[in-house]
């Protein structure tokens, strides 16, 4: 007695999607808006990574607290960082 196997077929079709390919596309993609803003955020964090940079002593022999702890390296830099990341959250989630 020879048992026959039979190949089974999926029985589920692949659902396509009702959206026409142009509209799939544009919904996908970031507008020329997103790319500004995300471009406006990254040089917000490049400026508040520049402000916080330095602290170079005039003499190696002495220690100057108002220059490595002065309000723009303290206070300035990192309000101007988390403005550009602000700035590439809202340019990530914003709608074209």
């Amino acid at each position: 007695m020879a048992t026959e196997t039979k190949k089974v077929s999926p029985t589920t079709s692949r659902r396509r999607s009702t959206l026409p390919e142009s509209s799939r596309k544009e919904a996908l993609e970031f507008g020329r808006q997103n790319y500004l803003l995300m471009g406006a955020g990254a040089l917000l964090i490049a400026i508040g990574l520049f402000l916080m940079a330095g602290g170079a002593m005039p003499s190696p022999d002495v220690w100057d607290d108002s220059i490595i702890y002065s309000t723009r390296r303290t206070l300035i830099a990192p309000m101007v960082i988390l403005a550009g990341l602000i700035v590439e959250i809202v340019a990530i989630f914003k709608r074209a």
